[in-house]
C-alpha cells in the first residue's frame, strides 16, 4: 500500500485542488454560474493537517432507523446510518456519524466552529472510505463544500445535528469569495 503520510500527501492534496480549480472554471459541469469563470480566483483551504487525516475504528453499534436529511432547497433526502467515529481537536473529543446513501457510497456531512465563519455556513462534506471491513479513513483535509455554496440552484443535503461539532475543523475548503467584478 502506498504510503499516505507526509510529503506525497501534501503534494496529492495539491494536485487535487488544482484539478477542482480548473474544473470549477473550465467544465461545463461546473457548479459556478458562468459570469463567475472568468475571474473566478481559486478555491481558499486551509494547509494540509495531518492530524485530521482520520483512520479509525468504525463504532456500527448506531440507529438502525433511516435517517432523513433537510436540503437547501427543502426536499429531503433518506440516509442510514453506518456507524460513528470519535477523535480529538486539540484535546476535545469529537464524535461523527457516517451514512449511506442510495448508491452505496459512505458520506459524511458535518459542521463545525468554523461554519459561517471562516467555511460554509450549512456545512461540508467528505466521503469516507471502508478499510477492512471495521476501519475507516476520513480525510477531513478533502471536506469540500457542497454545490449550493457556488449556486443556487443546487439542492444540497444539511449536516443533520448529531454531527454538528463544537470543535472548529480547520481543514479542507474555505467559505468561497468571488471574485471582486
Amino acid at each position: 500500500m502506498p504510503d499516505h503520510h507526509g510529503h506525497d500527501e501534501t503534494q496529492e492534496l495539491t494536485q487535487f485542488r488544482a484539478a477542482k480549480d480548473a474544473f470549477m472554471k473550465e467544465d461545463e459541469q461546473s457548479p459556478l454560474p458562468s459570469e463567475e469563470r472568468e475571474n473566478f480566483p481559486g478555491l481558499s483551504y486551509y494547509p494540509y493537517n495531518p492530524d485530521l487525516h482520520l483512520q479509525l475504528p468504525l463504532d456500527r453499534d448506531v440507529p438502525a432507523e433511516p435517517i432523513t436529511m433537510e436540503t437547501s432547497t427543502g426536499s429531503r433526502r433518506e440516509y442510514r446510518r453506518v456507524g460513528k467515529i470519535r477523535f480529538e481537536v486539540d484535546g476535545t473529543p469529537a464524535e461523527l456519524m457516517i451514512y449511506q446513501g442510495s448508491d452505496g457510497s459512505l458520506f459524511l456531512p458535518l459542521r463545525d466552529a468554523t461554519s459561517g465563519k471562516e467555511t460554509y455556513g450549512a456545512g461540508r462534506y467528505v466521503e469516507p472510505e471502508m478499510v477492512g471491513d471495521d476501519q475507516v479513513d476520513a480525510d477531513l483535509n478533502y471536506l469540500y463544500n457542497p454545490y449550493c455554496a457556488y449556486n443556487e440552484a443546487y439542492s444540497c443535503p444539511l449536516p443533520p445535528i448529531e454531527n454538528w461539532l463544537r470543535v472548529p475543523i480547520e481543514a479542507g475548503e474555505k467559505v468561497y469569495r468571488k471574485a471582486d467584478s
